[in-house]
């Protein structure tokens, strides 16, 4: 505080903030209006109000006023709008292709087949990239971006686990 003070026991009008008030225990809605008045056309810059009897803790703090009248409507302070651009993300350009399951990767999609896709190669959002054998099962490996791929990270007949880094595929270069 500034060394301002209010005292509760002086009375200012039909509001009253005296204990010896016997309609309520509580404070009603002019009481406050009146309390935010009278620090409004004062110099304090908090007023706090206890009853510890009644479990009552109040504390009113005044804001700096705005400098301009820009942002008043009708007496009532409206915060200025705050225009942030929207930060775009950088369009990720390099996709991972990752395996799904735990098993045997392999370049091919049947036995004695040639290798579905090399370094260098084009592909297509959703192309058959390579399988995973689990259990004596082929399942596909598909990439879900269009464009080149750029690294395999794993060799023909290579166990991978679950989550492995299998190839990137960088769409920059279109699909």
């Amino acid at each position: 505080m500034d060394g301002n003070s209010y005292n509760p026991s002086v009375e200012t009008g039909p509001a009253s903030l005296s204990q010896d008030d016997t309609t309520a225990n509580v404070m009603s809605v002019e009481q406050l209006q009146h309390l935010v008045r009278l620090l409004d056309n004062s110099d304090v810059s908090e007023l706090e109000l206890r009853r510890a009897g009644e479990g009552i803790h109040l504390v009113l703090r005044k804001v700096k006023a705005p400098e301009s009248n820009d942002n008043v409507i009708e007496g009532q302070f409206v915060p200025p709008a705050i225009n942030v651009p929207p930060t775009e993300a950088p369009e990720e350009t390099e996709h991972k292709v990752l395996a799904s399951l735990v098993g045997t990767f392999h370049t091919w999609a049947k036995p004695k087949g040639g290798a579905l896709v090399a370094v260098g190669d084009r592909v297509k959002a959703g192309q058959l990239v390579g399988t995973i054998e689990s259990l004596n099962v082929l399942n596909e490996v598909e990439t879900a971006a269009a464009g080149h791929v750029v690294e395999i990270f794993v060799q023909e007949g290579q166990p991978v686990e679950y989550g492995q880094l299998l190839m990137t595929i960088d769409s920059s270069f279109g699909g």
